[in-house]
């Protein structure tokens, strides 16, 4: 499908609209999700808002980053949601009830898990720009990363050590919200092994007063799995290593662990540019020996027929076999090239943007090919203004600079309505969701700037060197045994079975 530019024209009133839409949601030290639907400060929904306000105000772009740090647990956790402000969003502070967590912030009510890694990658651009400016914003932005260096180094390092304890390389996640695409067939089949208690908090929904078609969400069944998750991790005291012992939902997430091997990457670049996390035991030799593992954990991940990475549910040692946009995975951390090259084709190719059934040839967060395909529903089938920028972000530092721009051409096509949607119905091209989303708004300030970050050092990594996966085990007594207390298993040492093949249906999710 040829794209055309948008006009001159459109392209003044897209730029005036998104600045509009980021002044009208911001708060004064952060900005919230949406002005209804999402009334709080969302993380990686902070990550993309951060690096759009950069193209016009860079102390500001700053400065929502440090909002977000307000938050951060003592475990070097970043949750999910910064409630900042009374509202009627349900799941609020009195669900997440996080005043049981020995390592909650103290005075920011917070939820108590988090999302994907995404702000060093946006902290990167933030310098980017900064630098490109010069004078009193490239002095702010490095003493900005200078001054975070350690909390984002702490951020990376809870996802390596506490969500794997055991070397896999692959990011474990205890709720679908913590992979950022909430419903994603990806977890239909966890998701089936949810099975709520009959002692399940009453819960009234808040979420379906804010969308003209409630089809669009999750069933309240569905609704119901996702709070008992919740229950769970609050039963537990928000201790992951309890959690993992005890609760249903337990998934190696091979999204999050891209972007956490291309943050820890970039981190290490700032660091060393910089001057600050040197030595041997530094914060640079740190973040490089985190990002090695997890990229080598994503290509592992990678089925050799589909050319697609899969997610591994840890409960039962299954790859989950789902042609979702998270299938993309190594093409955010790279590391082998014929990977790489596979996967642009894929993403280019008629199973994806080049599917002729698209309305716009931009990334749909599940292939119109798959059977799992819904195209009105959340993040089963729709096109995600955020889900393009990081595949044309991936497809520009691995080389591919005119692929980039063809994402990056078509994204800005779709959003020269001026909605700034939540998401798009993929085959007609109408709004969904929300309207005047931050993230999106911002994507289109980010896409007008047209900037192209520096392609990235080629790396490669061996796939044996890291442990091979079975299920995490509960205790006897349960359906399932943690997986300390498996046979012959040591912490970093993972059991010589490799992984099953995995169907599975099912259903899932919300923010």
């Amino acid at each position: 499908m040829t794209v055309s530019q948008p006009s001159a024209v459109e392209i003044g009133l897209m730029a005036g609209r998104a600045g509009y839409v980021l002044r009208a949601n911001d708060r004064g030290a952060f900005t919230v999700a949406s002005p209804t639907l999402y009334p709080h400060m969302w993380s990686w929904d902070a990550g993309f808002v951060a690096l759009g306000i950069a193209t016009v105000s860079v102390p500001r772009a700053l400065a929502e980053l440090r909002t977000l740090l307000t938050g951060q647990w003592a475990t070097g956790m970043i949750p999910h949601i910064l409630f900042h402000q009374p509202s009627d969003y349900f799941p609020g502070p009195a669900r997440w009830r996080i005043q049981v967590a020995a390592a909650r912030p103290a005075g920011v009510p917070t939820s108590g898990i988090c999302q994907p890694p995404i702000h060093v990658i946006a902290l990167s651009r933030i310098l980017h720009d900064a630098r490109r400016r010069g004078g009193e914003d490239q002095r702010l932005a490095e003493s900005f990363v200078v001054e975070t260096f350690d909390a984002w180094l702490a951020w990376h390092s809870y996802l390596a050590t506490a969500r794997d304890p055991y070397s896999y390389g692959l990011v474990e996640i205890h709720h679908g919200w913590e992979s950022g695409m909430d419903d994603s067939p990806r977890w239909d089949s966890p998701y089936a092994n949810v099975h709520p208690g009959p002692d399940l908090p009453p819960f009234v929904r808040a979420d379906l007063a804010h969308v003209s078609d409630p089809s669009q969400r999750p069933s309240d069944v569905e609704y119901a799995r996702y709070l008992w998750l919740l229950e769970q991790k609050v039963r537990t005291r928000y201790d992951d290593a309890a959690y993992r012992a005890t609760g249903d939902f337990v998934v190696g997430d091979v999204l999050v662990s891209a972007l956490l091997a291309a943050a820890s990457d970039l981190l290490a670049d700032m660091g060393e540019e910089l001057g600050i996390g040197g030595g041997a035991a530094g914060g640079v030799a740190q973040s490089r020996a985190i990002a090695r593992r997890f990229r080598t954990g994503v290509l592992r991940s990678v089925d050799p027929t589909s050319g697609l990475a899969r997610d591994l549910d840890l409960r039962t040692g299954r790859w989950l076999e789902v042609e979702s946009a998270a299938g993309f995975a190594p093409l955010l951390c790279g590391g082998d090239d014929a990977v790489t090259r596979r996967q642009r084709d894929l993403l280019l190719g008629p199973r994806w943007c080049g599917n002729s059934r698209l309305r716009w040839p931009v990334v749909p967060s599940v292939s119109p090919a798959s059977p799992a395909f819904r195209e009105r529903t959340y993040w089963r089938g729709p096109q995600w203004p955020v889900l393009n920028w990081l595949m044309a972000w991936a497809l520009n530092r691995s080389g591919e600079p005119e692929a980039a721009n063809a994402l990056r051409l078509a994204g800005l096509s779709q959003l020269v309505d001026c909605n700034f949607a939540e998401y798009y119905e993929p085959l007609t091209g109408e709004v969904l969701g929300s309207r005047d989303q931050s993230w999106t708004a911002a994507i289109a300030l980010d896409f007008l700037a047209a900037r192209r970050p520096a392609q990235r050092r080629p790396v490669r990594w061996l796939t044996s060197e890291l442990p091979r996966i079975t299920p995490a085990q509960r205790p006897s007594g349960t359906s399932t045994a943690h997986p300390a207390r498996v046979a012959g298993h040591r912490p970093g040492h993972g059991p010589a079975a490799p992984p099953r093949g995995s169907d599975g249906t099912g259903s899932a999710a919300d923010r």
